[in-house]
């Protein structure tokens, strides 16, 4: 029964794992396959998240820097900093579209105080990648629900609505327009092929109960040759 429910166990994770393999390839096609496309306009209706994550997307609006904030915990190349995201109301309409300007360090290489960033003033339009924020907490940052701070652990949609009383789209663009102005870098990597990692995995799992079917198997049958030569040398 043991090895039964092993062997189960370990088909099971290998499973896991193989759905897992499937759902990163095709994370990776899809994002292939909207990269080709032409960039998606966003208006004052909201748009469905699962549709347009990571599909090239344009808005035109204004900035609210009043309501701009930081997301904590970016590096690059080893250098901790800041993303900055700042809202852009829709024009014309009510909505806000949270736009992800770039990374940026730290001042001085020293947290406490918040890096300054220039806003575009008037009307601009704004190209990048839709991208839909995990909704995990940060568990090392602690999660400050209702609180106006400008430093976020995380991008938290649901927050941002409630501090604004305005509906939000339920994706972030991504900036990849290049302005020197703003002292921004901006770059977003396509989404990690684990694929394979997760097929080697699975191959791992599925290796582990063949091998324990086989020397269960091999354990029976020494046992069984066992018994039936002892009672062959047993006495009548």
């Amino acid at each position: 029964m043991a090895a039964v429910l092993a062997a189960a166990l370990f088909i099971r994770l290998g499973l896991w794992q193989w759905h897992k393999a499937e759902l990163s390839a095709q994370a990776v096609a899809e994002y292939q396959e909207r990269a080709r496309l032409a960039p998606l306009s966003i208006d004052d209706r909201l748009v469905d998240p699962a549709r347009t994550n990571t599909a090239p997307i344009t808005a035109r609006g204004r900035y609210e820097p009043q309501f701009q904030f930081f997301v904590d915990n970016r590096q690059h190349n080893g250098v901790p900093g800041v993303h900055v995201l700042t809202p852009l109301k829709i024009e014309p309409g009510e909505s806000r579209l949270l736009v992800n300007r770039g990374w940026i360090p730290w001042p001085d290489g020293r947290r406490g105080v918040l890096p300054e960033v220039p806003v575009p003033d008037g009307i601009v339009v704004v190209t990048g990648i839709a991208e839909v924020p995990s909704t995990k907490p940060f568990f090392l940052m602690p999660e400050t629900a209702d609180s106006p701070d400008r430093l976020w652990p995380r991008v938290d949609l649901a927050r941002f609505e409630r501090l604004i009383h305005h509906p939000v789209q339920p994706v972030v663009l991504l900036q990849n327009q290049n302005d020197a102005q703003d002292g921004l870098l901006r770059e977003w990597p396509p989404p990690r092929d684990k694929t394979m990692m997760h097929r080697g995995y699975a191959y791992q799992w599925f290796g582990m109960a063949v091998t324990l079917g086989i020397l269960y198997g091999y354990a029976t049958v020494r046992r069984r040759r066992s018994m039936k030569a002892h009672r062959a040398q047993a006495p009548e």
